[in-house]
């Protein structure tokens, strides 16, 4: 049986012109529980010139761009932005076309079923029900504005305005649920008892109810265009317990590994590191030409499905990343044999070693390296990722000095968590003296939680120590977060005088526990990195130079300038 069945219909009615558009699409393979199965359904303004043209604009350039936002996306944002990208389009092409920007208005009503939970998406008066148990609740709400005596205005569509807002609904699925989308030119015609009769009666046939629906609003004398369709769960679109562990045990693991075997293509050069987790090696691949990182899982966890499962989610992660500042994962999916994945191979020394060899590294050093481990994050954060394990060790400098972030086993992965699934990717924490306050609550982590990490690193860059003092001396989670929160931090200038006031007081604020008390954007954590901010309490009674490097020597360069000036004037007479 599918998992989901679904019947729909769309007629002009007694219209010369259908100006509805209805759409579904149920893919397959890991789509169907990455993304879900979506329907969508419009009603086209037949006041506007282009109503037909909007509504079906509107259906199929939702399901196609839905299917290509990244899988990391949560569906409510992928369907923000379409909403947003759809809205303007209309705006515009109205106006090219028509000379009217109003002259492409439509209603759009979409329901995505992922996992265990729809999201329902609602402009305009068609309408979404939700069918359990043979009763349907209307789920939608009409966007109707009142006028003088019975008559009622359509309040809001797509392609009225720049500014769109959109009525967002969240709810749990069963199997057996059902969910009806229906134009007005339905529902104005039929009781929610008849809806409801036609449901009961046709259980299990949506194309029936589908038909039905539409035959009974023209016997009621429906005068507008007619679109109805029924979306009937069978099963839910996510994986079971018994899919979930066939799947993430479907490959075997790799053989005992040594210089100058070959696996899949990939020549084995020298084992770089071992640990009772993992196995790495660098490796050639023969087909590309070029030498590899190659990760291996212990064999110590083949029975350990959380372990395998996280395994994979790092490979997952990578290779949807990319950026000059990540580290890169390879698809090598076609070719592989066993349980591995291979990334690039970074010639260079970690941030930790990097540190070692420069205890006393100049501001214009920490910034450069700051800078580009942020343009890394971001990589993450457009993607909806939290890196959620940035420090040191996880930050490679190659030998052209380009900063990459490496390791993705712990990265939050927005997307992935509304997917139900045995384990749960929200709870996989980091290394305690770089993770953030909330994470170590129990969060599951946000962009300011690896602001936070950021932070650490620079403040130990700066000055050789953390912030807090060694986290990892507290076992109790509970004295931990409390010697955070009651503020025991050493402000960076206590170490160091080199690091203007002003620098470090930006490097406190994003190191406040609070994540809402941290920068609301790194472009802001980075300005305040490099330029005093004039909010910053600074101490003037600390020397210029050390409060404010910048202004110091521009302030004696144009001191020189003046004076220099001065005496030839005075040579001169």
């Amino acid at each position: 049986m599918e998992p989901i069945v679904v019947g729909q219909v769309s007629s002009a009615g007694i219209k010369p012109a259908n100006d509805d558009a209805c759409g579904v699409h149920i893919p397959q393979g890991s789509q169907l529980y990455n993304k879900g199965i979506i329907a969508v359904i419009a009603d086209g303004v037949s006041s506007s010139a282009g109503a037909a043209e909007a509504s079906h604009s509107c259906v199929q350039g939702f399901i196609n761009d839905y299917y290509s936002t990244p899988e990391s996306w949560t569906v409510s944002t992928s369907a923000s932005k379409i909403f947003s990208a759809l809205n303007q389009w209309l705006l515009g092409h109205g106006q090219r076309v028509f000379s009217n920007s109003r002259d492409m208005v439509t209603t759009l009503s979409v329901l995505v079923i992922k996992s265990s939970t729809a999201y329902i998406f609602h402009v305009g008066d068609s309408r979404i029900y939700h069918c359990r148990s043979g009763v349907a609740e209307q789920i939608t709400n009409d966007h109707h504005v009142q006028g003088r005596g019975d008559k009622r205005y359509l309040g809001r569509a797509m392609g009225i305005n720049h500014h769109i807002e959109v009525d967002a609904h969240k709810l749990s699925v069963n199997q057996e649920d059902g969910f009806l989308l229906t134009t007005d030119g339905l529902h104005e015609f039929i009781s929610s008892s008849e809806i409801n009769g036609v449901i009961a009666q046709y259980a299990d046939q949506p194309q029936l109810i589908a038909d039905t629906l539409l035959t009974m609003a023209l016997e009621n004398g429906s005068d507008d265009n007619i679109s109805c369709q029924y979306v009937q769960v069978n099963q839910l679109p996510a994986e079971d317990e018994q899919s979930f562990y066939e799947r993430i045990q479907e490959l075997p693991f790799a053989p005992e590994l040594s210089v100058g075997m070959s696996m899949d293509g990939f020549k084995i050069l020298r084992e770089l590191h071992s640990s009772a987790r993992t196995q790495l090696y660098l490796a050639y691949d023969i087909q590309q030409e070029r030498q590899v990182i190659l990760k291996t899982p212990s064999v110590n966890y083949e029975d350990d499905s959380t372990y395998l499962d996280t395994f994979q989610h790092e490979e997952w992660a990578g290779l949807r990343t990319h950026s000059p500042h990540v580290m890169r994962v390879y698809d090598i999916r076609e070719r592989r044999r066993f349980l591995y994945y291979v990334s690039e191979y970074i010639n260079g020394i970690t941030l930790r070693q990097w540190m070692a060899d420069h205890p006393q590294p100049t501001l214009q050093e920490v910034r450069a390296i700051a800078e580009q481990i942020i343009r890394g994050l971001r990589t993450f954060h457009r993607l909806e990722m939290v890196h959620r394990d940035l420090k040191p060790e996880n930050i490679m400098i190659d030998s052209h000095g380009t900063v990459k972030i490496i390791d993705f086993g712990s990265t939050r992965i927005s997307g992935i968590e509304e997917i139900s699934s045995p384990v749960d990717h929200s709870r996989i924490l980091g290394t305690r003296n770089y993770t953030a306050p909330e994470i170590i609550a129990g969060g599951s982590g946000s962009p300011f939680s690896d602001q936070f990490s950021l932070a650490v690193i620079l403040y130990e860059m700066l000055s050789g120590k953390l912030p807090y003092g060694d986290l990892g001396d507290h076992p109790s989670i509970e004295k931990l977060l409390r010697k955070i929160k009651h503020s025991h931090y050493t402000v960076l200038n206590h170490h160091t005088k080199e690091v203007p006031v002003w620098m470090a007081a930006s490097i406190q604020k994003a190191l406040d526990p609070s994540p809402a008390k941290r920068y609301p954007a790194f472009s802001e954590f980075y300005h305040d990195l490099i330029q005093a901010n004039p909010l910053f309490r600074i101490d003037h009674h600390t020397p210029l130079i050390e409060r404010d490097p910048l202004s110091f020597w521009r302030g004696l360069s144009l001191l020189l300038i003046v004076t220099n000036i001065t005496l030839l004037i005075l040579l001169n007479t």
